[in-house]
């Protein structure tokens, strides 16, 4: 006779015998969702700065990224070493550690003939987590500042079409500037190496970043938006490996540090700071950064930093000027001094051999990709731009020619 007391017992050892199902909605708990969220948040975040420049200037630009930049920036130049490099070493060990246990996990449990769907799930999910706050992080901490106001509308500069006779006088007063500095540097004792290569002092790191924050100071008299007190200017230990990958500085927004490659021809170091610096103080496009590099550089007090800059401007110039006419470049040519061409000599030969390897040949792409993404559709290309706010600035200086 089958009773109530007997079929009770029977359902009683079927439960125990079963394992009870998941509770699938526990893997979306209050927090994880919060943390989810972020990535719609952030994409519409972005889609607003792209369509609404005065939103990127006012309220982030100029408004939430100034305080929190400058907060950070302050924290962080606490330490003498770079925290990014901190950074890009322990958290690659720190993932890899819990893809390792997210695959131990999964694995522990078919072994054992268990569901290992809401693991799996739990691991996905906690992955999206964190690349959805890093994502916004960036956004907040310097991403958005790709779609403010250009620094040309805060210069007053007039950007248009040029002549290759105006980019020929501008590199020819540039070649001038810069021979003239050269000199001048060639006649103090210690500057130079035994092959007469400028050397620039870059021991006494301290000293280093208030020549370039006392030059920034003196710029932002003539542009107010480009004030602000910034102590994170980092010298990169592993600068042979950001030489691998032909990069000399890098702008890194969760430190907020200005870190800078010291392995790199000396003459064009100062320059470098400058720009990283100009990517602190919230101007991310390149093409903007080198030309505010050039600009404070000029500003400074020191003849190293005067040279760099010059330097770097007519680089780029120069660059420009060959691929119109070579032979008004060779021209300018004429006008450097053999203390420019020993200087030149020695960047190419350094930088030569790490061209065409598979490293440099990695980043450069990832540089070119990162750019476009940023809405600097040229990539690489749009460094060349400094050319045109060069030229502007020329024709602001020489309104007669």
């Amino acid at each position: 006779m089958y009773n109530n007391q007997s079929l009770e017992l029977d359902i009683r050892n079927d439960i125990m015998e079963k394992p009870v199902s998941t509770k699938w909605y526990m893997a979306f708990y209050k927090k994880r969702t919060l943390w989810l969220l972020l990535f719609p948040v952030s994409f519409f975040l972005l889609w607003l700065v792209r369509n609404n420049p005065d939103i990127a200037e006012f309220v982030f630009a100029r408004g939430l990224y100034k305080w929190i930049s400058q907060g950070i920036s302050m924290i962080s130049g606490i330490f003498p070493f770079s925290l990014m490099e901190l950074e890009i070493i322990f958290l690659p060990i720190t993932a890899i550690y819990f893809i390792l246990r997210f695959i131990y996990k999964i694995i522990t449990k078919l072994r054992k003939k268990e569901a290992a769907g809401y693991t799996f799930t739990l691991g996905i999910l906690n992955g999206i987590c964190v690349l959805s706050i890093i994502f916004f992080l960036y956004l907040i901490l310097g991403g958005t500042n790709y779609y403010r106001y250009s620094f040309a509308s805060y210069s007053g500069l007039e950007i248009k079409d040029s002549s290759v006779d105006e980019l020929y006088n501008l590199c020819l007063e540039l070649a001038d500037e810069a021979a003239g500095i050269r000199e001048q540097l060639h006649e103090k004792k210690g500057v130079e190496d035994s092959s007469g290569v400028l050397k620039v002092n870059t021991t006494d790191w301290n000293e280093v970043s208030d020549n370039l924050e006392k030059a920034f100071m003196n710029l932002s008299k003539d542009y107010p938006v480009l004030g602000g007190y910034y102590t994170s200017l980092k010298p990169v230990l592993f600068s042979d490996v950001m030489s691998r990958m032909e990069i000399t500085g890098i702008f890194w927004p969760f430190t907020m540090e200005a870190n800078v490659n010291v392995d790199a021809a000396d003459y064009s170091i100062p320059a470098t700071m400058g720009h990283e610096l100009a990517h602190l103080r919230g101007f991310m496009r390149e093409d903007e950064a080198n030309f505010i590099g050039y600009l404070v550089c000029k500003k400074s007090d020191n003849l190293e930093y005067q040279y760099s800059g010059i330097m770097l401007a007519l680089t780029y110039a120069g660059n420009q000027l060959y691929k119109q006419d070579p032979s008004l470049f060779q021209s300018v040519r004429e006008h450097y001094n053999t203390e420019m061409l020993a200087d030149l000599r020695a960047e190419y030969f350094y930088w030569e051999q790490f061209e065409n390897t598979v490293i440099s040949t990695v980043s450069n792409t990832m540089n070119d990709n990162y750019l476009k993404a940023n809405k600097q559709s040229d990539g690489v290309k749009s460094y060349g731009r400094m050319v045109d706010l060069l030229l502007a600035e020329y024709r602001k200086n020489h309104p007669s020619k």
